[in-house]
């Protein structure tokens, strides 16, 4: 009965795997194929050799390079916000005492039950107030405020597991609240912190509505909007998506080959013991 039960186990797994990686090996080999191809038969081999000017065409046209750059401003600014702005308020959730905490840590809860795209026109009206219409902060600072109560539920989950007696015996020596948390939380909080990262790259790098609401020079597009060039009035060149679908993945998973260490540590060793 273990046996049989191991082997469920295992049985489902595969299963899952499978389900999850065929959008990817469909992408793969639309990408060596010609649109034709593709769209007689979405899954197959190429007939007529592999089309490597699928990528080579992309990857020589300067749009392409343009959308890689705005890509990595967006997410890069939309990450170093996040982490910054969640660990301060988990920092003050889980370790300053003051009137109202749990009052306060309730109300930014509620942003859990809005997701950006039920917030866009609101949010569009005050991007266009504060003058943040076709510039990369009006993407960064959204992105970044979304993802906030989440990350800040990590985290202050993380800060409040660390012993009292850490704290005082950092004040004992002389250090400042916030030279604890610089010097003493920030590094212990390594793996939770790559987490809050990871979900914040991943959520911006893939963003598609904002940038397309909010950025209006197609200079400063990044790579999902990117797609949209191959669609034109009398069909899509589905090999050429398929191809920059394969380039858009590649730096996220480059991304989580080495966060991974961090990232399983932060999602199973989340306790300090002792």
């Amino acid at each position: 009965m273990k046996h049989v039960w191991g082997f469920l186990k295992y049985g489902v797994v595969i299963v899952l795997a499978i389900i999850m990686s065929g959008p990817v090996i469909t992408a793969l080999l639309g990408s060596i194929r010609t649109s034709g191809e593709f769209v007689s038969q979405p899954i197959g081999l190429p007939k007529n050799g592999i089309q490597w000017e699928n990528y080579t065409d992309i990857l020589f046209s300067s749009s392409f390079w343009s959308q890689m750059w705005s890509s990595i401003v967006i997410t890069l600014g939309a990450m170093v916000v996040a982490v910054v702005v969640s660990s301060l308020l988990g920092f003050v959730f889980a370790r300053v005492d003051f009137r109202g905490r749990t009052l306060w840590f309730n109300l930014l809860m509620i942003g859990l039950l809005f997701p950006l795209a039920v917030a866009i026109l609101p949010l569009f009206i005050q991007l266009t107030q504060f003058g943040l219409i076709n510039s990369y902060w009006g993407v960064i600072l959204p992105i970044a405020a979304f993802s906030t109560p989440f990350n800040t539920v990590i985290l202050t989950n993380f800060f409040s597991q660390i012993p009292r007696e850490l704290e005082d015996a950092s004040y004992i020596d002389g250090c400042s609240r916030f030279g604890f948390f610089t010097y003493i939380l920030l590094p212990l909080a390594r793996p939770p912190l790559t987490v809050v990262a990871t979900l914040v790259v991943v959520a911006s790098w893939n963003e598609f509505l904002l940038p397309l609401i909010v950025l209006n020079d197609p200079g400063k597009w990044p790579l999902p909007l990117g797609l949209m060039q191959y669609q034109g009035q009398f069909g899509t060149d589905w090999a050429k998506v398929m191809a920059f679908v394969m380039l858009l993945i590649i730096p996220a998973v480059i991304f989580y080959m080495f966060a991974e260490k961090y990232i399983v540590t932060g999602l199973t060793g989340g306790e300090l013991k002792g």
